[in-house]
């Protein structure tokens, strides 16, 4: 030290120390009272902002306490120096801890306010989470007089070895990218693979893509894959979609008459039924002369795609139902079969009996 230390310095390094810990109760209350007024907006980046102050200033105010504490004791240069790099490492990484937050936060909000984009998918939050994280470890080398030149060169040369290594990993997760850029699939999405795989797309993160099938169990599937794979998106470019559902009626039916009562089913399917599209055209398309009927394809409109069941289901009940009271009737295959009479030869059959019984026989 370079004089001794008295009462008086202990004295002032107190009245630092408390007053930075004072202004961090009451920065905190503040940014507190700033949280609830934030929580009343339709944006959420100004809760994830004012949730990550609420970490970031208080340590602030009692770094800044302890830096001023230090300086008013009698110590050395050196004390001093590494006393104020040690605050200031900490302050470095509270820093980036709360910047990766507020960072990977803000992205996370930007991606679920936007269809067009990413909307839970967790890769975007993720590789920005770890290079704010990587920023901030380079500052922290910096800081404490390491050169990071080395060290990126020797990162370089081990990427590649690691590169190699994971092809697999890194391929997947470019795949992830291109398929989220490309806006081809996002989370939400109901998709249904070549291979016979569907459901709704539950997230995509950097190795792999979740699905949710309809009778709620996880589909795992890597990116790669899913890139490589043909695919339908029963959500885009609409939401919306036509379904067909095939029926046929008698040939001794009124056409007219199946036309109007079959149109008046779909316009009651589309107005009551949850799920439908009321605004729908009722469209009935007659196409075939079959064997025992009159085929036609009736078009229905559907919000989404796990609606088209429920909507299925309710559809053909009320047209059974209605086609019954109308006198319409849906005849089921019939086949006629023709007999040409003659002789029908009908082989005799061979049995088989016991020596015991064969010599009971020759006896009798």
């Amino acid at each position: 030290m370079t004089r001794t230390l008295t009462v008086d310095d202990l004295v002032i390094a107190g009245i630092w120390l408390a007053a930075g810990l004072l202004a961090a109760f009451l920065l905190r209350m503040l940014l507190r009272w700033l949280g609830k007024h934030a929580d009343r907006t339709r944006w959420s980046g100004d809760d994830v902002i004012v949730a990550a102050l609420r970490t970031v200033v208080p340590w602030a105010a009692v770094v800044g306490g302890a830096a001023s504490a230090a300086a008013a004791l009698p110590l050395t240069s050196a004390v001093q120096r590494h006393t104020n790099q040690v605050l200031t490492v900490l302050l470095i990484f509270v820093a980036t801890g709360t910047a990766a937050r507020v960072i990977a936060g803000l992205v996370r909000t930007v991606t679920q306010s936007r269809s067009g984009v990413a909307g839970s998918a967790t890769i975007f939050v993720n590789i920005t989470r770890v290079v704010v994280l990587a920023i901030g470890f380079l500052v922290v080398l910096q800081t404490l007089g390491i050169s990071i030149a080395p060290l990126l060169t020797a990162l370089g040369v081990g990427g590649l070895a690691v590169a190699l290594a994971l092809q697999d990993t890194l391929a997947n997760l470019f795949a992830g990218i291109h398929i989220l850029a490309s806006k081809t699939v996002q989370p939400g999405d109901y998709i249904r693979l070549s291979s016979g795989e569907e459901g709704y797309v539950e997230d995509i993160n950097w190795r792999q893509t979740t699905v949710r099938a309809l009778s709620n169990n996880l589909i795992v599937i890597p990116n790669g894959e899913l890139a490589k794979t043909n695919m339908t998106n029963f959500m885009r470019p609409e939401q919306q979609l036509t379904i067909l559902v095939q029926v046929g009626v008698a040939y001794d039916s009124d056409l007219e008459h199946v036309e109007r009562v079959t149109t008046e089913v779909v316009a009651e399917v589309m107005t009551e039924i949850t799920g439908a599209v009321p605004e729908h055209e009722p469209a009935v398309r007659f196409h075939t002369f079959g064997d025992s009927r009159i085929g036609f394809t009736v078009i229905l409109g559907v919000g989404e795609f796990s609606d088209q069941y429920r909507i299925k289901h309710e559809f053909i009940k009320r047209l059974h139902k209605r086609y019954r009271e109308e006198g319409i009737r849906i005849p089921a295959p019939t086949r006629t079969v023709a007999l040409q009479q003659g002789s029908v030869t009908i082989p005799h059959q061979r049995v088989e009996t016991e020596p015991d019984e064969v010599a009971s026989a020759r006896l009798d």
